[in-house]
């Protein structure tokens, strides 16, 4: 199949971080095929405002007795080629038939699912607690960025091995999950409910918490790895690199008083190796390797999260 550039055609702003990072969801995409062969002759005509004078090549012809070898040849090549050429516009045909399926996929994905985010100047695969212990570098957002949710890792990884600085603006790290950003006030009254309510009480102003930063900036950022992502009934349990199905990081941020706050939750399949057959009437799940085979990976699950979460 032939290469395709795919690129970020429309977008919408879900809203500013602290710090004014924007974050838009990929509303559009498109996508350009970038082939290595010679384009073909479209036979066009010479400009005339470039190639005055110019006359248009004219294709030179055989001679009438050239023209019937050649025929006589060209009949027998036919021929014996045939069988080969039926079997060559087949596998094209097929060829064609999957890459406007691919494509066809491929803009669903981005278009219909509502599910794909990125920022320009924020690193929204890793939480706060991460991005804090960093240390303050210069190089480019997706160097920064945590594996696991650079979602679109390996569809540029030609881009990636090159090691040029030159292609680090081409290279723009999504993620795949749910991002909302709201801002809200909350109103603090020293006076109770039932205060409030007493026709003894005179009415009163009520007062924020805080007059110079009155509101709250609340965050939800999900990030779904972009290790063994698949379909919920058909991915499930763990692999043997300890990455669970459809593991999923949730991080709340509470940004007040120029301080944020960060909760993470983190969701997974069991890490072991199970699976389950259809989709109705529950199905029940069924256990695919012994527990000896079990273990290592099992363990490998839980180090990794230990690592990257400490205390749990």
């Amino acid at each position: 199949l032939p290469w395709w550039l795919l690129l970020i055609r429309q977008k919408a702003l879900i809203g500013k971080l602290p710090g004014d990072h924007e974050v838009y969801k990929i509303t559009k995409v498109a996508v350009i095929p970038l082939s290595e062969t010679e384009p073909q002759d479209l036979e066009l005509e010479l400009c005339k405002k470039h190639h005055f004078g110019i006359n248009k090549p004219e294709k030179i012809t055989q001679s009438p007795d050239d023209s019937k070898f050649l025929l006589k040849t060209l009949t027998q090549i036919k021929s014996n080629v045939s069988a080969p050429n039926k079997k060559k516009i087949k596998e094209s045909k097929e060829k064609e038939r999957l890459e406007k399926r691919l494509l066809e996929e491929l803009f669903k994905m981005f278009m219909d699912s509502d599910s794909f985010y990125y920022s320009l100047t924020y690193d929204l695969t890793n939480s706060v607690q991460r991005q804090s212990a960093c240390e303050k570098t210069d190089l480019p957002l997706w160097r920064k960025v945590d594996d696991r949710f650079f979602w679109n890792k390996h569809m540029i990884e030609d881009l990636i091995i090159t090691d040029n600085t030159e292609v680090d603006f081409w290279i723009m790290p999504i993620i795949q999950g749910f991002v909302q950003i709201e801002e809200l006030v909350v109103n603090y009254s020293e006076s109770s409910d039932d205060e409030k309510s007493s026709p003894e009480t005179p009415p009163q102003e009520s007062t924020c918490v805080d007059d110079i930063h009155p509101t709250f900036l609340v965050v939800l950022i999900s990030r779904r790895s972009r290790h063994r992502a698949g379909m919920r009934y058909k991915r499930r349990g763990v692999d043997k690199n300890g990455n669970v199905a459809n593991y999923v990081e949730t991080e709340q941020l509470i940004h007040v008083h120029n301080h944020t706050l960060s909760f993470v939750q983190t969701r997974g399949s069991v890490p072991v190796f199970w699976s389950q057959v259809g989709y109705r009437y529950n199905p029940r799940p069924r256990l695919d390797k012994s527990e000896n085979e079990t273990v290592s990976c099992f363990r490998a699950h839980f180090e990794e999260q230990l690592k990257n979460y400490k205390k749990q």
